[in-house]
């Protein structure tokens, strides 16, 4: 049993991958969660065992509320939670306001606010001292888009990393004397693949010369951010939305 584990939604691809990696290297058992593509998921892990860290994948769904209580039981049997990083979500296919369905929004909604919702109910039962635990730290992942808006692509995935926002300010402020911290981390325009899923791989290219940085971020800059706003380096952090965007 340990101590020190540390669970990120999502941790198969991308910027959750680069975080799985890093918080190994930094001394947390490492539990990730996939979707679909438990290949990639045990790439992660056997990447980070390799190099002499902890890790392991469970498949999860964070948009179903049954899936995400069945995650954390099995987080249970291995240890005790210290830390929650909320980091799948998704979005789909660029498109207007006027075009969307219903069925489309509440798909992004129940994954990318839904599930945070979810998972952070589960991590503040079992971190709260109010509930007999020890504290712990939250990190969520929004996205600058909660203020840029993403007009013309995704404004529903723009609303729900808006809504996050607002979630992460009002549990910071919930659990603060139950010693859990939670923050958000804003990603800007990251190198990552989740942009092939709203229709357009290379868009990173397209929008890096709004960027006053002038290219796009890499996964692993994102996942520094994350990991010290875990860290005790940050224990008078709480309730802050860091933006790792390049100026924008």
């Amino acid at each position: 049993m340990t101590s020190n584990i540390v669970l990120i939604t999502g941790g198969s691809r991308g910027i959750g991958a680069a975080t799985a990696r890093l918080a190994a290297a930094r001394g947390y058992s490492v539990c990730l969660s996939y979707l679909n593509n438990r290949t990639a998921a045990d790439d992660v892990v056997r990447e980070i065992q390799s190099a002499g860290g902890k890790a392991w994948a469970i498949q999860a769904d964070v948009s179903d509320e049954t899936s995400v209580v069945q995650l954390f039981e099995a987080v249970d049997g291995c240890g005790q939670l210290a830390a929650l990083v909320n980091n799948a979500g998704i979005l789909e296919r660029q498109m207007r306001v006027d075009e969307m369905d219903a069925a489309r929004l509440q798909r992004v909604l129940a994954a990318n606010v839904i599930g945070s919702f979810s998972c952070a109910r589960e991590a503040v039962r079992r971190m709260s001292t109010r509930h007999g635990g020890s504290g712990g730290a939250i990190v969520n992942l929004s996205s600058m888009a909660a203020r840029l808006g993403a007009p013309g692509e995704y404004v529903d995935y723009a609303a729900a990393k808006g809504a996050i926002d607002a979630f992460t300010i009002g549990l910071a402020k919930e659990v603060a004397s139950e010693g859990i911290r939670v923050n958000a981390v804003r990603p800007g325009a990251i190198h990552t693949d989740i942009h092939a899923s709203g229709g357009e791989p290379d868009r990173i290219e397209r929008v890096k010369g709004s960027v006053p940085l002038q290219r796009g971020g890499q996964p692993e800059e994102v996942a520094e951010a994350i990991l010290w706003l875990l860290s005790d380096a940050a224990s008078y952090t709480t309730g802050a939305l860091l933006d790792v965007s390049g100026g924008r």
